[in-house]
């Protein structure tokens, strides 16, 4: 059987009414535990089925309730809405808390991916040690990127979808800049007190726990 002959016989039942299109989106994006994106939608919907229209829709219906449908990379969840935030701490499972290398190298790869290992160590101007890029890849909020095209071609990190859903943002154009970062206690334009003993060394894991930035 031919494309085209499919494709007609396809056409030969009509796509269900918007909002029942509807009504399937809100429900695979209700079970799912991850962002769902439309091509993921569409595949598990009849055919003729327009998720994009199906998901502005449910945005608006969905705006000012306590659930509200945001945008995540290229994909959509369901989430509470930050004011509510509050009713739901008893149920918030304790997170483990990012070391002061941890919280400056994710800081680096969000502001400058792709961002290569050396890059990172360039910037901020002590060696990155193994464990702390491994933190960040077990959390999930880094991955690895291309590959450069240089000599050595070494791989560049890049943060993931994880990354922005953990943040509630849509992409990295969505990050703070400076002076909000200072205005949250994030960043500080001084060095570290011990900043003139480190000598350029790799970052110790056990000084590290002790020296959190911030904590989820």
């Amino acid at each position: 059987m031919s494309e085209e002959t499919e494709n007609k016989e396809q056409s030969l039942f009509e796509a269900p009414p918007p909002a029942e299109q509807e009504r399937m989106c809100e429900a695979m994006l209700f079970a799912s535990a991850e962002p769902l994106t439309r091509a993921e939608l569409e595949a598990r919907m009849p055919h003729g089925c327009d998720a994009a229209q199906a998901l502005a829709n449910l945005a608006r219906r969905y705006e000012g309730r306590g659930v509200r449908l945001i945008k995540v990379g290229e994909a959509w969840a369901m989430r509470t809405a930050p004011d509510l935030g509050y009713l739901m701490q008893k149920e918030t499972v304790e997170t483990r808390k990012l070391s002061r290398a941890a919280t400056e190298t994710l800081a680096i790869i969000a502001y400058h991916q792709p961002v290569t290992r050396a890059e990172i160590e360039e910037i901020r101007g002590v060696s990155v040690s193994r464990g702390t890029l491994d933190q960040l890849l077990e959390l999930e909020w880094v991955r690895f990127g291309r590959r450069r095209s240089t000599p050595g071609r070494p791989v560049t990190f890049v943060v993931t979808q994880h990354f922005l859903d953990h943040f509630g943002l849509e992409s990295t154009r969505d990050l703070p800049g400076l002076k909000e970062l200072r205005a949250a206690g994030l960043l500080d334009s001084r060095p570290p007190p011990d900043s003139l003993t480190r000598g350029g060394g790799e970052d110790g894991d056990e000084d590290d726990e002790q020296d959190m930035l911030f904590d989820d």
